[in-house]
């Protein structure tokens, strides 16, 4: 199962992209929840350029990805679930919950030290959000989260196959929340209840600053509803919100080479 694993997961987490991609774009542009205020084309050829630089860069700085370092935790005996008599499939699915946990964390640091909002605001300077914003985030956040996942990996012992199955979760799941989808809203109270949905992130992307420190679970919605971040709606509503940070409002900022350089701006939010 490690030998299938590895041999096909570029083209299991590739294929699984591209789909889900495909089909919120679809979705957005046949049912869109809010007009946007930017040129679409603008925003997705930077957007898209940063999500392209970002995988070459984690492929150049760690040869070797999250699920090669969890085959070589288990060939190595590391970690806590390499120790445990635990059935296979309860450890996995108890492996994903602990690193979903260890994302809503980070998210939250990131928001809480100045020195990690200078690179997690890159991500709040979009004027708009839909699927694209998904993956808008700085070279070096994303350099700092792929050596925190490769940690708890490490530590926690985790099996190849739950470790790629939380990347295809995250990464399909990021693209879905944050896309820019009319859902009905019986149906949304149904399904926030399991995921964060569009409607339950975009708050997280307001102006409002008590609104941006809220709603920080990417997968799973339970740590903000625990741990006491969780906020229901928007103040203005889906349709008046002002999306992005009141001191980045120039389009500017849009483009890939002032997105790379928000982390020197002197601004805050």
């Amino acid at each position: 199962m490690n030998t299938l694993t590895i041999d096909n997961e570029v083209f299991i987490r590739l294929g699984l992209f591209f789909a889900v991609f495909v089909f919120m774009a679809v979705w957005e542009f046949m049912k869109p929840r809010r007009k946007l205020t930017s040129p679409k084309s603008i925003r997705w050829l930077n957007n898209m350029a940063i999500t392209f630089l970002n995988s070459a860069i984690v492929r150049w700085i760690f040869p070797i990805s999250a699920v090669g370092i969890a085959i070589l935790s288990s060939k190595h005996g590391w970690g806590v679930f390499n120790y445990v008599e635990m059935s296979p499939l309860l450890a996995g699915i108890i492996v994903i919950v602990l690193l979903d946990l260890t994302i809503y964390a980070q998210h939250r640091l990131f928001h809480k030290f100045p020195l990690f909002w200078r690179l997690h605001r890159m991500h709040h300077t979009d004027l708009d959000i839909d699927v694209t914003t998904g993956a808008r985030f700085h070279p070096v956040e994303i350099i700092l989260s792929m050596g925190i996942k490769a940690g708890m990996v490490i530590i926690i012992g985790a099996s190849a196959w739950s470790v790629l199955t939380f990347e295809v979760l995250l990464n399909s799941t990021s693209m879905f929340n944050h896309s820019n989808i009319l859902m009905n809203k019986r149906i949304d109270r149904i399904i926030r209840m399991c995921i964060v949905t569009p409607d339950m992130h975009r708050v997280h992307h307001s102006v409002i600053t008590r609104e941006t420190d809220s709603n920080f679970g990417f997968n799973l919605p339970w740590w903000d509803r625990l741990f006491g971040t969780y906020r229901d709606q928007p103040a203005s509503g889906h349709e008046g919100m002002t999306i992005g940070l009141a001191n980045y409002r120039e389009r500017k900022w849009l483009s890939l080479p002032w997105m790379l350089t928000v982390p020197l701006s002197g601004r805050y939010r």
